[in-house]
């Protein structure tokens, strides 16, 4: 007397495998989502601390010119995309700051207390330091000099 045997399966069909690959494909999705956007906000304020510093460089480079020649020799100032210069005037060659272009803007005579009528002439220039990171506006610093 033979007893059949029912045929047992083993393993999983390809149906199965390929609902399991999904639902572990989303479970993956959901954990590594967090850590790529939180590379993307390292990065980005990175840049925003090499631009705040630029800025802060350029302006140093700016207070230190004698008051009088601040206007003629700052206002218009401009280093195009990959041409920003260190304190000595060399261009930066590393490829971090390939992105980077500043631009400064003088107004002379700027009114301490605007709208206010006093001092017209009152020996204040104000400056602003514009920092881009491929063209697009990072870091705006202002100052007012006085004499």
């Amino acid at each position: 007397m033979t007893i059949d045997r029912v045929p047992t399966r083993s393993g999983f069909t390809l149906p199965e495998a390929v609902m399991a690959l999904v639902i572990l494909g989303m479970a993956a999705a959901g954990v590594l989502l967090p850590f790529s956007s939180g590379a993307a906000a390292q990065v980005e304020g990175s840049r925003r601390t090499l631009g705040a510093r630029l800025a802060g460089d350029l302006m140093n480079r700016i207070v230190e010119t004698p008051f009088d020649q601040i206007v003629s020799q700052w206002n218009g100032y401009a280093e195009g995309q990959g041409q920003v210069k260190d304190h000595a005037g060399v261009v930066f060659s590393d490829p971090l700051y390939a992105g980077f272009r500043r631009d400064v803007t003088c107004v002379a005579n700027f009114p301490a207390y605007p709208n206010s009528g006093l001092c017209p002439e009152s020996g204040f220039t104000l400056v602003v330091v514009r920092v881009y990171d491929q063209n697009r506006l990072m870091v705006t610093l202002a100052r007012l000099i006085g004499r």
